[in-house]
């Protein structure tokens, strides 16, 4: 829902709190002692305290950084409806690493109240995410509204580590010194135990937290790219940390009855694609920057499916979507993303540099010392393949010239890493053209036989 009053900075200073424009960790809380406290008592969220502690103590500049997401992916929604383009059919691809983290001595793997949960509680929750976000019929990732979505975004657990060995994308960590983890104290340390580069892999760290959270996750910001802000970095938390008790679905340590579908890991993921609750969070009716989601007074706190509704502006009601991931609805309750939920989604995978750098890196060849190119099939009667091997990610273009050396087709590409590239030669005579690739430090070039 996008408000048409005053500026979430306003509404959170109205409250009595500097909250973030469109910032969200999200903190979801179970109890330590489940069996005595209903779950119709917990509090699910923590998002407040958590980012009014990273903005004190880490980073005061968080509310600029997150500001320039948001209009960067404005940007990018308007120019996509100004452009009329055509719906974009990508299906993006996330390699995920888990990095299980326990204190159990023998090493022993699964089992009752085991953190160091079984490869097949991992499966499940991979499983759940796909259904998810791809709105899969015939799961419960599925539903028949019309303004829901598939936002054809997939999860995989990786299959190669970052020095390039195969992986099964599981990685199990004993930690002696702690029995449990404190989100607001133990976020670097967790990370200093096992982290991949959070601009190739979705890190999840999956141990026991503290203070009855289920999880919580790091939010994209615009700050890579930003000029004039310090170097604040949040790239080695950057991820979602999740209880060993609600990541997966109904197996092994999943036993709840209100979270036990494994839609904390759809929740917290939400948040890693940039979107924010439902209620747009302080005391609701606030902005979440999506325009197909219904103006929503407060969460759906409760053990329920219910309906309820809200009465947000102009005395006009509404139906909240409780069947929204980013509402705090019973697991059961939700499978819903909607169009505009997606659409941000996947316009944070463009413009957020970490996100941004995640997708290309799917795709990838290997990287080389030295840039080389390879074009193919060649002599070419139709668009030609341009591999393009470089060192780590690097702006470069690819131009098409004649023999006299007239640029003919250019194709531009920033922050990069070795791509394969498809070059257009429709309409061109047949003849020698010159294939030539340019980084800032860099040239090669091929030549081109077109039939």
């Amino acid at each position: 829902m996008k408000k048409q009053v005053s500026s979430l900075i306003n509404d959170y200073k109205r409250t009595g709190w500097l909250w973030l424009a469109g910032s969200f960790m999200c903190f979801c809380t179970y109890s330590v002692q489940a069996q005595t406290v209903p779950d119709s008592l917990l509090k699910r969220c923590g998002t407040a305290d958590y980012e009014k502690f990273v903005l004190q103590m880490r980073n005061p500049n968080r509310v600029k950084q997150i500001q320039e997401l948001n209009r960067r992916i404005s940007e990018v929604e308007r120019n996509s409806m100004s452009l009329r383009q055509a719906e974009d059919e990508t299906i993006y691809r996330i390699p995920v690493v888990v990095h299980v983290v326990h204190s159990n001595p023998s090493g022993l793997i699964g089992g009752a109240n085991n953190p160091n949960i079984s490869d097949e509680q991992i499966a499940s929750q991979i499983q759940v995410l796909n259904e998810d976000y791809r709105r899969k019929e015939g799961t419960n990732g599925y539903n028949t509204s019309d303004i829901g979505a598939d936002a054809k975004i997939e999860f995989y657990l990786a299959t190669s580590d970052p020095n390039g060995q195969p992986t099964n994308g599981i990685t199990r960590h004993y930690y002696d010194k702690k029995t449990s983890f404190n989100i607001f104290s133990d976020d670097a340390l967790l990370s200093s135990i096992a982290y991949w580069p959070s601009d190739r892999y979705l890190n999840i760290w999956v141990t026991t937290l503290q203070n009855n959270y289920l999880g919580y996750t790091q939010f994209p910001t615009a700050a890579d790219t930003l000029k004039g802000l310090p170097g604040v970095t949040d790239e080695f938390v950057d991820g979602s940390m999740i209880d060993y008790r609600f990541f997966g679905r109904k197996t092994g340590t999943v036993t709840s009855s209100t979270y036990s579908l494994g839609r904390t890991a759809s929740h917290e993921i939400g948040h890693w694609l940039g979107l924010i609750h439902t209620w747009g969070d302080g005391d609701g009716c606030a902005e979440d920057y999506v325009a197909d989601t219904p103006p929503t007074k407060a969460a759906n706190q409760t053990t329920q499916c219910r309906t309820t509704y809200s009465t947000c502006f102009n005395g006009v009601q509404t139906r909240d979507l409780t069947e929204n991931y980013m509402d705090y609805s019973p697991d059961a309750c939700m499978n819903m993303f909607t169009k505009g939920q997606v659409a941000r989604m996947r316009a944070v995978l463009q413009v957020s540099p970490r996100r941004a750098k995640l997708v290309k890196s799917v795709s990838a060849l290997p990287e080389t010392d030295a840039l080389t190119i390879n074009v193919y099939p060649n002599p070419a009667s139709s668009n030609p393949t341009v591999d393009v091997q470089l060192k780590g990610f690097q702006s470069f273009s690819v131009d098409l010239m004649d023999m006299s050396g007239r640029q003919i087709r250019t194709l531009s590409y920033t922050d990069a890493p070795s791509t394969r590239v498809t070059l257009p030669i429709q309409g061109l005579t047949k003849g020698l053209y010159i294939v030539r690739v340019k980084t800032n430090g860099e040239s090669s070039s091929s030549r081109l036989l077109v039939q």
